[in-house]
């Protein structure tokens, strides 16, 4: 099993938003080396002793005043929609992908995430030991993955608990959905009872 495929189980793919503040670090780490060689003289006594804001720069935009507003507004409108795209892509929900079980014209089978995890999560349910589960489905349409978290009674046998799981619940899933692969991520939860108040 791949490694990519294995953690869509784990945690939400945050692979672009990583990429993006990586190359805006880069591109702050370039400035800032640049910045540094320019104000040790490394470029040259002049360079470096000149204004940041170069005289002839800023003659150059008092001449050209207007293409130059037109340039930062559009620019400025740019980043505001990139920005705002990638906020509202981090904060939309996860993605609950149906399955397809067969993709023949005509006889098109879908199978919905909200099946996919009911169904899993009755059967784990049923095991010893198992109080209640909650089960999500999650990854894509062609590979997907399942995150599933138990709450098991107190003194119930860890061990045993694993063995079910994989041997009943996820081997009924895989079989069902006609997958080879179904990663799949469990957390396991002590189930405490409510505390009783003393009077």
């Amino acid at each position: 099993m791949s490694k990519s495929v294995a953690t869509k189980a784990l945690s939400r793919s945050y692979t672009g938003e990583r990429a993006l503040a990586f190359l805006v670090g880069l591109l702050a780490l370039a400035g800032g080396a640049l910045a540094l060689v320019v104000g040790f003289g490394v470029l040259g006594e002049f360079r470096g002793r000149r204004p940041l804001l170069d005289p002839m720069a800023l003659d150059w935009l008092g001449a050209h005043a207007t293409p130059a507003r037109i340039a930062a507004i559009v620019l400025g409108v740019l980043l505001f929609v990139f920005g705002l795209r990638g906020t509202l892509r981090s904060l939309r929900p996860e993605p609950r992908p149906d399955v397809d079980l067969d993709r023949t014209e005509g006889a098109e089978l879908v199978v919905t995430a909200a099946a996919v995890s009911g169904a899993v999560q009755t059967d784990a349910e049923q095991l010893d030991g198992v109080s209640r589960a909650r089960v999500r489905a999650v990854g894509s349409r062609t590979s997907p993955a399942l995150r599933i978290t138990l709450w098991l009674h107190e003194g119930t046998d860890l061990k045993s608990v694993w063995e079910d799981l994989d041997a009943r619940v996820l081997t009924r899933a895989r079989e069902s959905l006609g997958l080879d692969v179904l990663p799949t991520a469990v957390r396991l939860e002590l189930d405490t009872t409510a505390a009783k108040r003393v009077r």
